[in-house]
């Protein structure tokens, strides 16, 4: 296989890769909605393991494209967009806008959880400080001392 063609593999692999992290995200947010605290440490196990899949792609990316530059005379990196232009392939810009795309909605994703998340704790910190106004109140701060009201 020529080293475009297993760029372009590779494009792909990363494209389904990062609609499954996309996909998680929205799973994650669902679960967020609905205070699901288990299923949301499962989601982010699930999210560890595809964003390290997604490290390795682009190690292997980043590779196979040094190399294309190597083999064909270029002395810097070349860009997806050069690669289009080099090979003649219009595959390379549409996968580029593809994984663009992407990346935008998984921030958008991210940020959007980011705020549901930030809103629990600072819900659960509120209901935290309510109670505990309760019990500071009726709790003497001396310690090792049983208060007992049997009559």
């Amino acid at each position: 296989m020529t080293s475009d063609r297993a760029i372009l593999n590779i494009l792909k692999e990363q494209i389904n890769t990062y609609k499954t992290l996309l996909d998680l995200l929205n799973r994650e947010r669902v679960c967020l909605i609905d205070i699901d605290a288990e299923k949301v440490e499962e989601i982010s196990k699930e999210k560890d393991t595809v964003v390290m899949r997604l490290r390795l792609l682009e190690e292997e990316r980043m590779r196979l494209m040094r190399k294309f530059a190597e083999d064909n005379g270029e002395k810097t990196g070349i860009n997806l967009e050069e690669m289009g232009k080099l090979t003649g392939d219009d595959m390379f810009p549409v996968l580029r806008s593809q994984l663009l795309s992407l990346l935008q909605s998984i921030e958008e994703m991210n940020k959007f959880n980011n705020v549901l998340v930030d809103r629990s704790l600072r819900h659960i910190r509120t209901t935290a400080n309510f109670f505990s106004s309760f019990t500071a109140q009726h709790i003497s701060h001396v310690t090792g001392v049983l208060l007992s009201k049997e009559t």
